[in-house]
């Protein structure tokens, strides 16, 4: 989707033209005016609250490398702020304070929010804060001295060696394009650690046939190298081969994975296909996409690979990210232990 989809959103959702939900962004030059909160000050030129969000959306896209996802997600969490602070009266961006923010996160958290959702709802609002001054708007951010929320750390859901296999093996290695296709990604996604909205994008010049690996464009659009392995090449070569030429069904495309009507394989339609194959396995409850990630990666260490080495694969920024999978780790080497130590 792109930022104008993003703002169509943001139109149907903000509360405009009504008492009481009056808030105004000050300027730091001229006589501020009082709006409705669909419009800001003017600056030498009108700009309402919408259009300046959509600025905010286009310098995390172009400057900051912000995904699709994290657009959509920081969209709805400033969309939430906006109309509860306009709920409060607050006259201006300036007088929202940090127990306002803190009524905020209150109110999240009755709403059932997780911590992890509260504290990226916080992420979005300093992001927006920071954002403003660039636009000439004198403000005090109420979040700079909010701390994050602590969260539980919950341990990756995993597959054995063993239930892998047997969900790699449902697709079969029938002619079937579908059947190809469908076999290509699941064996992708195991062998490379991709995230889903990586894997769907890749292209036919994604894939390096001579050296074997894949090109990805990953989050804040960084580019990184994964190898696929033996098993996931030769898949991929067969379907690229045998299968995709019926899918594209004439069209002109790049895209590496493609629908029965020969457009880009969708994010839904992934997750459909990690369904259906995982309750032929008698997994159904174990997996949904993210699995993958996360079992390729605990699989790579449990073999004894380089944290550092696994940590560039999956593209995290942060070693410490990467981290959470040594516990995973340990927690199985306890299972093993406590199984099979006559004294455990």
């Amino acid at each position: 989707m792109t930022v104008s989809g993003y703002m169509s959103i943001i139109k149907q959702n903000i509360q405009v033209n009504r008492p009481g939900n009056q808030i105004v962004l000050e300027a730091g030059k001229g006589n501020a005016q009082e709006k409705s909160f669909a419009s800001c000050v003017d600056l030498g030129y009108k700009k309402d609250v919408k259009e300046l969000l959509e600025t905010y959306f286009n310098y995390l896209t172009v400057e900051k490398g912000a995904s699709r996802h994290t657009l959509e997600a920081y969209s709805r969490d400033l969309i939430r702020f906006a109309n509860f602070m306009a709920g409060l009266g607050k006259e201006g961006a300036e007088t929202v304070t940090p127990e306002d923010v803190m009524a905020f996160i209150s109110e999240l958290r009755v709403g059932g929010l997780s911590a992890n959702s509260v504290n990226r709802s916080l992420a979005a609002i300093r992001g927006f804060y920071k954002f403003l001054p660039k636009q000439g708007y004198k403000v005090v951010s109420p979040v700079d001295r909010l701390l994050q929320g602590k969260t539980w750390m919950r341990l990756p859901d995993v597959l054995s060696p063993q239930d892998m296999n047997r969900l790699l093996e449902q697709p079969g290695l029938s002619k079937n394009p579908a059947a190809l296709r469908d076999a290509a990604i699941l064996e992708l996604m195991y062998a490379s650690g991709l995230r889903v909205s990586e894997l769907v994008n890749l292209t036919m010049n994604s894939i390096n046939w001579q050296a074997g690996y894949v090109v990805v464009m990953g989050k804040g659009r960084k580019e990184r190298v994964v190898p696929v392995g033996r098993s996931a090449y030769d898949l991929l070569r067969r379907y690229v081969e045998e299968a995709r030429n019926d899918l594209v069904k004439g069209k002109s495309t790049n895209f590496l994975f493609l629908n029965r009507s020969g457009r880009l394989f969708s994010r839904q339609g992934l997750w459909k296909l990690v369904k259906k194959y995982s309750r032929l396995a008698g997994l159904e409850d174990k997996v949904h996409p993210h699995t993958f990630r996360h079992t390729f990666a605990t699989h790579l260490l449990e073999g004894g690979a380089d944290l550092r080495a696994v940590q560039i694969m999956l593209g995290h920024a942060d070693i410490s990210t990467t981290q959470i999978y040594t516990h995973v780790t340990r927690e199985r080497l306890k299972a093993v232990h406590k199984k099979y130590h006559p004294r455990s």
